[in-house]
């Protein structure tokens, strides 16, 4: 997964240095992420709602097309409970965080570029980078988000967006039992959900 994302990045740099001449832009954004219920077989997390912040950087293809290149990340509790509702680790033994390296890209639905206010959408994949009590794991990432971009006279503009980011993992196997009693070992898959709010801002600079 770390080799692919490194390529993608390579991809995206090699894009955006033969593509016709157009905005790049620094982002620099901080939001807040709520938090969301992760079950396993036998126990489940809450990884806690947080402050989330990071950085990226956007090429402008066209006036309405851009790829983007971001890191965020959030600090966070990692509770872990019996089906029950009994606590498994202590408050200490909680703490971590989720990072999120992504490569996508983003649509601006307006057909003006010179709008003030210009709404977009945009996907991106990658890696997340889960970090538990100094135990990581890096497993694959996706986020989709809508915005608006809202320009000044100036080279510094702002974005309000919301946006949706998962992380999805294996943590095991279940059995299943086909015709003729053969047995299948099926992966179990985890997956965590985070939607939020963020505020970004944008400085905008031409080739």
């Amino acid at each position: 997964m770390k080799r692919i994302l490194l390529i993608a990045s390579i991809v995206l740099c090699v894009v955006a240095l033969q593509a016709q001449p157009g905005t790049i832009s620094l982002n620099l954004d901080a939001g807040y992420t709520f938090h969301d219920e992760v079950q396993f077989d036998a126990a489940y997390t809450d990884v806690e709602a947080a402050f989330r912040y990071g950085g990226g950087i956007e090429y402008f293809v066209d006036f309405n097309k851009s790829i983007t290149l971001k890191y965020h990340r959030m600090d966070t509790q990692f509770p872990l409970y019996w089906q029950n509702g009994e606590q498994i680790n202590s408050d200490k033994d909680s703490k971590g965080s989720v990072n999120y390296i992504l490569v996508g890209g983003n649509t601006y639905f307006s057909p003006d570029p010179d709008a003030k206010a210009r709404p977009y959408g945009g996907l991106g994949l990658g890696v997340g980078i889960l970090d538990v009590n100094d135990n990581t794991a890096t497993k694959f990432a996706w986020d989709a988000r809508l915005g608006v971009k809202i320009k000044t006279p100036s080279v510094v503009s702002f974005k309000v967006e919301a946006y949706l980011q998962s992380i999805i993992s294996t943590f095991g196997t279940d059995i299943w039992y086909g015709y003729g009693g053969y047995a299948y070992a099926v992966p179990d898959y985890a997956t965590l959900w985070q939607f939020g709010f963020s505020g970004i801002v944008c400085f905008d600079f031409k080739r």
